[in-house]
């Protein structure tokens, strides 16, 4: 039996309402998660400079100590980034749209279609992604709640955002799809998104 047994449907809070259905529901990659979020590649370079350093200057002491605490420290990262994957599940119905996280507390935060100024992809190399997401006039969420869910650095107004997403493009996608029916596009923000135009996700002003 896991914590999550107890959820009607997976991934919510609760049974979805009459008229609401699920169009797409997935999680984080934790590669890409370590990758993106932890910056495990600086950690890496870090202890490997120090280490290297160390054996330069012939201290094999350092050297062996920085090599054990990268170990760990790196060791954690990953761990970190695969309890994040377990324990993710985003959820996009024709209504809203659900982040389902926490690894040590878990919650589930709605973020309604109709209050979503834009949503940007920033794809990554592996094919995932980065869906920024920028609301109106919804109370401002906590940053450390939101947490690697969230735009790195934004702690004024944080912005929400769907984290190391596998095939992120097919899911940026359907987020616009659906918040077109929601928020219909204007005629002119849709031959700018013809012609490839740099626009906002949801086809709004930002």
């Amino acid at each position: 039996m896991s914590e999550y047994d107890h959820e009607p449907v997976r991934g919510l809070p609760g049974e979805l309402p009459e008229g609401e259905h699920i169009i797409w529901q997935g999680g984080t990659d934790w590669k890409a998660m370590a990758f993106s979020a932890l910056h495990i590649r600086f950690a890496l370079v870090y202890f490997l400079v120090i280490v290297a350093t160390a054996l330069f200057r012939g201290d094999w002491g350092t050297a062996m100590a920085v090599t054990a605490l990268g170990s760990v420290t790196v060791g954690l990262f990953i761990l970190f980034a695969w309890g994040v994957s377990r324990t993710t599940v985003y959820t996009l119905t024709n209504r809203r749209l659900v982040l389902r996280i926490g690894v040590a507390l878990n919650k589930c935060i709605n973020l309604p279609l109709n209050e979503l100024e834009s949503a940007n992809l920033k794809q990554l190399a592996d094919g995932s992604g980065n869906i920024v997401l920028t609301l109106k006039g919804m109370p401002r969420l906590g940053y450390l709640m939101l947490w690697p869910h969230a735009r790195s650095l934004r702690f004024v107004r944080p912005q929400p955002m769907l984290r190391a997403v596998p095939d992120a493009q097919k899911v940026s996608a359907l987020l616009f799809k659906a918040t077109q029916e929601v928020q219909p596009i204007a005629p002119r923000q849709q031959a700018k998104r013809e012609r490839n135009e740099d626009i906002p996700l949801g086809g709004l002003p930002v």
